[in-house]
């Protein structure tokens, strides 16, 4: 299993969270039940797909190791109740078949291991750095 995932966040965002000791996910990642991730080799399309034009990002680098030990403290949807019985971090299939890293509860702030804010190229893609641990 990869050992660094990675969450890309708006600022606005990871300081409100910051502020209210919890991050319980974007409204896409409630939405859908779960903390969306990605591995280093999925961040960069990531990246492009869904944040193209988005100011402010920053790209959290968290430690599936830690994730995947939490106790059974789930977010509130039947997803993440269904997911509470085989674990609170799961890599599931999503884009063309690949898996994906998924959070069923929120994110402890300890197991984030850096922050780093992510600047927009000319053409509006976020910048991804090209040394991401995997």
């Amino acid at each position: 299993m990869v050992s660094i995932i990675y969450k890309l966040v708006t600022r606005g965002e990871w300081e409100a969270a910051r502020a209210g000791g919890v991050f319980a996910g974007s409204d896409v990642d409630r939405r859908d039940g779960f903390i969306h991730f990605s591995t280093a080799a999925q961040v960069s399309e990531t990246a492009r797909r869904y944040f193209t034009g988005v100011p402010d990002l920053m790209l959290v680098a968290v430690d599936s190791d830690m994730l995947a030990a939490l106790p059974s403290l789930t977010l509130d949807t039947a997803a993440a109740r269904n997911a509470s019985e085989t674990g609170q971090l799961r890599f599931e299939a999503s884009r063309g078949g690949e898996l994906f890293p998924h959070l069923y509860a929120p994110l402890p702030f300890a197991a984030v291991i850096s922050e780093t804010d992510i600047p927009l190229g000319p053409d509006g893609a976020p910048l991804i750095p090209k040394d991401l641990a995997s």
